[in-house]
């Protein structure tokens, strides 16, 4: 047998409607063409699918086992039909974001709240892009947005600024150091550097100071949590280089002072990398828009 979802349609219609007239009108074809279209299934079946000789038209055992199948296959047809509507509409897709830095996350998810309600129909994850090769994935479609400050020249991939922001220098406001209007690279010889858990190149205390300036601290100790980040340091356990909005964000206590790093300071820019044909999707370009109302928020605060 050769069933085409239009078998499944008609024995459907035929079954609701109780006679070929009203099946007919419901599939907007003609009744002869309807006919026709049973005579031919019949055929291909060896089987009756009507018991004609009652009114209204019911269907056979034969018949009624084909109704089964119409019942479960077609509303998967039709559920796809709407998700391939809502891609065409840019109403549905995926969102799978990957994160370069570590300290966003908690800027983040207020974004992803309100994204999530504005687009119920989009999948979206988040993965920690530190784990991983963000940008080469983003390339590969294996991730669809990359949150990251370090933008690259890739084809095909474009990089839409969110917020600039400065790494500040955050240590007890008894430290030495906090008595210094600015700190440069040289000041951290003799320090505990307390950093998040990734890879120093991406961190900005080493990628945009202490590598250039080929100076090392006197010890690492690496922690998850800003929170207990700025403990340590309230404790004088050791010092740290944070973005500004991440300190004012939290505001653990006031035993720790901020200094800018070198004396113009140092700005860095968040981005969001995507690709660039992603850009035409309301979502995407929703949540970028979002992402940055988010990020100006916190930094007024």
């Amino acid at each position: 047998m050769h069933i085409e979802f239009r078998h499944l349609r008609t024995i459907k219609a035929i079954h609701e409607s109780g006679g070929l007239a009203r099946a007919a009108d419901k599939l907007n074809i003609t009744q002869s063409a309807l006919s026709h279209q049973i005579k031919g299934l019949e055929d291909q079946a060896g089987v009756e699918l009507f018991v004609r000789r009652s009114k209204p038209m019911r269907l056979s055992a034969a018949g009624l086992r084909l109704l089964r199948l119409a019942e479960q296959v077609l509303p998967q047809i039709e559920a796809l039909q709407d998700e391939f509507a809502g891609l065409r509409a840019g109403k549905s897709g995926r969102l799978h974001i990957a994160i370069e830095c570590h300290a966003c996350f908690e800027w983040l998810f207020p974004v992803l709240e309100t994204f999530r309600r504005n687009w119920p129909d989009v999948d979206v994850d988040i993965r920690a892009g530190l784990a991983f090769d963000a940008l080469p994935a983003l390339a590969k479609e294996d991730v669809d947005v990359v949150i990251s400050s370090d933008p690259e020249d890739i084809p095909g991939v474009t990089f839409s600024p969110l917020f600039d922001y400065n790494p500040v220098f955050v240590a007890a406001a008894n430290h030495p150091l906090a008595a210094k209007s600015f700190v440069e690279a040289e000041d951290f010889r003799g320090e505990t550097l307390i950093t998040y858990p990734v890879d120093r190149s991406k961190l900005d205390v080493f990628s945009q100071l202490l590598m250039p300036a080929k100076v090392e601290p006197a010890a690492i100790r690496q922690v998850e949590l800003t929170a207990v980040i700025l403990l340590l340091v309230a404790s004088n356990r050791g010092v740290s280089v944070l973005p500004d909005w991440v300190v004012r964000e939290v505001k653990y206590s006031s035993d720790y002072v901020t200094r800018p790093l070198t004396r113009q300071g140092v700005t860095r820019t968040l981005y969001a990398a995507t690709r660039s044909e992603d850009l035409q999707k309301p979502f995407m370009t929703d949540l970028i828009d979002l992402a940055g109302k988010e990020a100006r928020k916190l930094q007024s605060q």
